[in-house]
């Protein structure tokens, strides 16, 4: 054997003496210590999830650790006090469920508090190093959470950056979302909010800018399902979501939607609510589906304010007291909705001003004619208001009320290219109108023994 050949055999032992030498030896993990191993769950803090123990200062140690991701396996953690998340000391945090755990908050307060430390805008020259640093978008994941007290909310957050809230489901509580403060830049994706006490998600006095509500269910919450009151708030946009039954007849007056800006001296405003399905009920002390009281109070003078820049888009409204509610608003857009059993009205428009009521169908479907749905009035009426467009309606079947489509004490109307059918007493009625416009529309009503209708005008002027 020539000199190359052996020492290519030689090779060739040596390297499966190696081999057969790793493959005897035993690997022995290095345990991560719970400060540094992303699969770390609260257990290794002391959590036992069994629903029965008080795991709040296991899950506590896990935050103040600093870990980032609080994991919680499946189980059932019952708190007692709030978890609280100083983002400012701890670092960026944020709590995964992965859709199997929930935490069960048997004591008062949220189950989970964010506290960040920017009260300023979202403009970028306004930020302090720490917030990109250290607190930026706290998110919570696949996590429900119960209430077992009755002052429990589900999750508070005041002076957050990017609060991200997904995938998360929140039942029993007080509120489930509590906005306070000043918070900026929130979103509120996937999330199921169902059958709580008080509001679905809260703008509670808060100073907040910016913040998108996607493809929720919100149902059930006795207080309303999104209330914004008073504050500094611009920028709420709600889409693709499911607003249901968010009112209670033991209850005082809400909305699925309530936007109530009195007491406020900057309101709420800039708000898109688009291609949502938002619905009953009906029982409840004058219920509405959206209900927006623009009427703010700037310190320091006497002058009325409406508030507004409200687009209302593509969505399907029904089965309450008052289906779309407008009081001291300037600058609200409603079209391509479809309405129908609105208790008492479809539309209620009053002391408004600069209001477009675009193509919308307000129906009354054969289809839907069950139980108590006969009682259903389905009027339009707008009052106390000028300067507003009204082109494209069509409205069928309103019964029980002075008009299709009452118009009284307003000026300058733009009333073009309505459809109103077969409505009880007249299909429009204005009273005391002046400067307006009434044009192009077809107004009949062709049930047995009703003759066709013109428009009736009652003092003032077309």
């Amino acid at each position: 054997m020539n000199r190359f050949a052996s020492m290519y055999l030689l090779g060739i032992v040596s390297i499966l003496s190696v081999g057969y030498a790793l493959s005897q030896t035993a690997v022995v993990p290095v345990p991560a210590s719970p400060e540094t191993s992303l699969e770390t769950t609260v257990a290794a803090f002391g959590a036992v999830g069994d629903g029965q123990a008080d795991d709040t200062d296991a899950i506590q140690r896990a935050v103040d650790a600093g870990i980032g991701c609080v994991r919680l396996a499946k189980g059932s953690y019952r708190i007692t006090r709030s978890i609280v998340v100083d983002l400012d000391r701890v670092g960026y945090t944020s709590f995964a469920g992965d859709g199997v755990a929930r935490l069960v908050m048997a004591g008062p307060g949220p189950a989970l508090r964010f506290a960040g430390t920017h009260f300023k805008s979202a403009d970028p020259q306004t930020f302090a190093p720490q917030i990109w640093d250290r607190q930026r978008m706290p998110c919570v994941d696949g996590l429900g959470i119960a209430g077992d007290h009755p002052e429990a909310i589900g999750i508070q957050a005041a002076g957050t950056m990017q609060l991200t809230i997904t995938c998360t489901h929140i039942r029993g509580v007080l509120h489930g979302i509590h906005l306070v403060e000043n918070n900026r830049n929130v979103t509120i994706a996937d999330c199921h909010i169902y059958e709580n006490r008080g509001v679905g998600i809260y703008y509670d006095n808060v100073n907040l800018h910016q913040s998108n509500i996607t493809n929720c269910h919100i149902s059930y919450c006795a207080g309303g399902g999104i209330v914004s009151r008073q504050g500094n708030v611009r920028n709420i946009h709600v889409s693709g979501c499911d607003i249901e039954s968010n009112m209670s007849p033991d209850t005082p007056p809400t909305a699925n939607v309530l936007i109530d800006c009195r007491g406020s001296p900057a309101g709420t405003a800039e708000v898109a609510i688009t291609g949502c399905t938002i619905q009953h009920n009906n029982p409840s002390p004058d219920s509405a589906n959206i209900r927006i009281i623009g009427r703010s109070e700037p310190s320091g003078t006497l002058e009325l304010v409406r508030e507004g820049h409200v687009t209302i888009t593509g969505n399907v409204l029904s089965d309450v007291q008052v289906n779309v509610h407008l009081q001291d608003c300037r600058g609200v857009v409603l079209t391509g909705n479809t309405f129908w059993q609105g208790y008492r009205h479809n539309l209620l428009v009053e002391d408004c001003s600069n209001i477009i009521v675009g193509p919308n169908n307000f129906d009354r479907n054969p289809r839907y004619s069950y139980g108590n749905t006969l009682d259903a009035n389905n009027s339009l009426v707008i009052r106390n208001s000028e300067d507003c467009t009204l082109t494209g309606l069509h409205i069928t079947n309103v019964w029980r009320a002075p008009a299709g489509l009452l118009i009284e004490n307003c000026r300058r109307m733009h009333v073009t290219s309505c459809t109103i059918l077969d409505c009880d007493n007249a299909g429009l009625l204005c009273r005391n109108v002046t400067d307006s416009r009434i044009a192009d529309c077809l107004i009949r009503d062709d049930r047995p023994a009703a003759d066709s209708r013109r428009p009736v005008v009652e003092g003032g002027s077309e």
